[in-house]
């Protein structure tokens, strides 16, 4: 398998378990998380789907030869700047692993876009709060 086919792989199971819109060759479009994914022919299956006229599916498998297009509907989370504000309160000691959806911080604390996940003591409580603050900064600011 190529580095352009790995990396193609590792996109579109970074949108697993995440809602995305699947539009179809004859047009039809379907919201729902996405909660598999069959590589070799790009077909889909959504849990707790709508499709186009706002009926509610509990579970909806498309095959890879009708999906036209399947796009994110949230943001993805930006684990890259995160790593960044990272860096500034533990220099040389943070690891990036975009692909795989983590970072690494002292080799002993895990971070993903929920926050710490492996890891404990004052460093990884350390860690926890960098997490929130930069959460919080990127909630919109409230005009009242």
């Amino acid at each position: 398998m190529s580095t352009t086919q790995r990396r193609y792989l590792r996109e579109v199971a970074a949108l697993l378990d995440k809602v995305v819109t699947v539009v179809t060759i004859d047009g039809k479009e379907f919201t729902g998380l996405l909660v598999g994914v069959k590589p070799e022919n790009l077909s889909v299956c959504l849990s707790g789907a709508i499709d186009e006229s706002g009926k509610s599916l509990h579970r909806v498998v498309l095959n890879g030869n009708v999906v036209a297009k399947v796009s994110a509907v949230e943001k993805p989370f930006d684990l890259k700047a995160l790593s960044q504000r990272l860096e500034k309160v533990f220099p040389t000691m943070v690891r990036l692993y975009e692909g795989q959806g983590f970072i690494w911080v002292m080799e002993k604390i895990k971070v993903t876009e929920k926050g710490v996940v492996e890891g404990r003591g004052p460093a990884a409580e350390r860690v926890q709060s960098v997490y929130t603050q930069f959460l919080k900064e990127l909630e919109p600011k409230s005009t009242t």
